[in-house]
């Protein structure tokens, strides 16, 4: 068997390893991609069917300017929905309701800023030797 030959084989083993692994995994990722898009249909369903469309829109925004807070709202949305807390739609008021209430319980941040030590700069010395 010449180097050749042999680097022939290595090769074909090696692609059909590849293949092998990533056909059997690419099974599986396209199966919860799958998944993750019906899943995401299901929540779009049950905004479209709660949500006014002024309400939606906010959402859409709050998606937009927080992710985080905005998925976190949709899945309370959701979870109201299927328990059947929610009789009608919800308009635009209603959820920056349902907003306010979030938030409220959250801490705010504040930036104190002391003024005092601000003013006093070593800057100001060196315009007295003039």
């Amino acid at each position: 068997m010449g180097d050749d030959e042999l680097a022939q084989i290595r090769a074909n083993r090696m692609s059909e390893m590849q293949s092998q692994r990533g056909g059997g995994g690419g099974d599986q990722q396209q199966k919860q991609q799958e998944r993750a898009k019906q899943m995401e249909d299901m929540k779009n369903g049950i905004l479209s069917q709660i949500l006014d469309q002024k309400a939606r829109a906010r959402l859409n925004t709050l998606m937009i300017a927080k992710p985080d807070k905005g998925r976190q709202v949709e899945a309370m949305l959701c979870q109201m929905a299927q328990s059947g807390q929610l009789g009608a739609k919800l308009g635009d008021d209603e959820l920056k309701g349902l907003l306010d209430r979030m938030t409220s319980g959250q801490a705010t941040s504040k930036v104190k800023f002391d003024r005092r030590r601000a003013a006093m700069d070593s800057d100001d010395d060196d315009l007295d030797d003039l």
